[in-house]
């Protein structure tokens, strides 16, 4: 108890880190319940959440999330190699080393300034085999060798949104080409009412690959609210029931969508290709209030 409040204390003298990054404002925020945890906030919106003594803690939603993905991409403890498109805090990148160790990664963050930030700020593990590259997503994406990683990670936002170039199945081409066979691929998405992006990725994705999962709120999927989703996506079967499991008891119950359900949620909605592509909607004012 005392520990807990000591804690407290010190992170109530540590102040915000504010800098002018590519993207925007960014704030290190100090989390003052965790002595050395941050939220790091792009002109106002959260983008992540680390710890720097446990990074097996997952704070965002969506982050536990892509969290059970990594959980059951393979079995416990076993390396994995790793491509994260979208860095932020490399919370991610952190959580893979800290629960796979001698894991192999490659963080691609197009925010150069940012990167600087996070890596002086909050410092990554000497130890942990992760390489972040300065890149647009799908330029970094281009450079990973063909068949060499076992789970692709897509959390890439741009004004809170994801670039339409992210949205295709020309990306998702190059994606399947960068897997291994059996490899894991799961993207962050946010939409709201219609959810005219989310079926429209759903759609794409299953152009691409034999077997799809959607785990999020179940007021994101009836179109209550505007809210994440995670979508993973293999050549083979995926652990569902483990999966909704997981996703059932999480401090925010989520609910996974697959097969037949998941066909028939999408509606009628058309893979899109590069030439159709466009950003995700912008959040509402309100999601960050």
């Amino acid at each position: 108890m005392g520990k807990s409040r000591n804690a407290r204390r010190r992170s109530v003298a540590v102040e915000a880190v504010v800098e002018q990054v590519d993207g925007g404002l960014a704030e290190l925020i100090p989390d003052r319940e965790r002595a050395r945890a941050w939220t790091l906030v792009i002109d106002g919106a959260p983008q992540s959440h680390v710890d720097l003594d446990d990074p097996a803690y997952l704070s965002f939603e969506y982050q536990r999330r892509l969290g059970h993905v990594i959980d059951l991409a393979a079995p416990p403890g076993k390396p994995v190699r790793a491509v994260h498109l979208g860095g932020g805090a490399f919370t991610l990148a952190r959580y893979v080393a800290a629960t796979r160790p001698r894991s192999t990664q490659q963080v691609v963050e197009r925010d150069a300034a940012l990167v600087q930030l996070v890596r002086r700020a909050l410092p990554l593990d000497a130890n942990a085999r992760i390489r972040v590259r300065s890149a647009d997503a799908r330029d970094g994406l281009a450079k990973v060798p063909d068949g060499w990683a076992d789970l692709v990670i897509a959390d890439v936002f741009s004004g809170a949104r994801t670039p339409a170039h992210l949205t295709s199945t020309e990306f998702l081409d190059d994606v399947r080409r960068a897997l291994a066979p059996g490899g894991v691929y799961a993207a962050n998405l946010a939409d709201g009412p219609p959810l005219a992006h989310l079926r429209g990725q759903i759609a794409t994705a299953a152009a691409r690959f034999a077997e799809l999962a959607l785990v999020a709120d179940p007021a994101v999927l009836r179109g209550k609210r505007f809210g994440n989703a995670v979508l993973v996506a293999a050549d083979r079967p995926l652990p569902v029931a483990e999966l909704t499991r997981r996703a059932a008891s999480d401090p925010h119950p989520g609910r996974v969508e697959h097969g037949r359900a998941l066909t028939d949620f999408t509606g009628g909605a058309v893979p899109v290709t590069d030439v159709a592509a466009v950003a995700s909607p912008a959040p509402p004012p309100s999601v960050f209030r």
